[in-house]
């Protein structure tokens, strides 16, 4: 692959993550449905607030001029919270259609992090 399609590649898997990252990162402090289904996977009201400014701060981080390191922090972080939300939904009892989501959005992170890779190669 070339460079610049290297950098497209990547601002595209990445700003589209970011996007939906932000978008849930919003919705966890803002909307009452958010709240009850943290409620229903089991975890406390204050882990909702967290898991929000955390991911809100990730985004930042993927998509602001930070370092390398703190940018590969972000991509483990958000692995982290896609594969627990991943087990979160199967130990609710959500089904296997719930559980699906996340590792769909992993599958958009691994892009993202395997071009962010092959882009600090060349």
């Amino acid at each position: 692959m070339t460079t610049k399609s290297l950098n497209l590649t990547y601002w595209i898997t990445t700003s589209t993550f970011c996007l939906m990252m932000a978008a849930s990162g919003v919705l966890y402090l803002t909307s009452i449905g958010f709240k009850e289904r943290f409620a229903h996977l089991g975890f406390p009201s204050y882990f909702r607030v967290e898991l929000a400014l955390f991911k809100l701060a990730g985004v930042a981080v993927l998509l602001l001029p930070f370092p390398r390191f703190l940018k590969e922090w972000a991509f483990a972080g958000f692995f982290i919270v896609l594969l627990s939300a991943f087990i979160a939904h199967l130990a609710s009892g959500d089904g296997t259609k719930k559980a699906m989501a996340p590792v769909s959005v992993t599958v958009l992170l691994a892009v993202s992090y395997i071009v962010f890779s092959m882009m600090g190669r060349k």
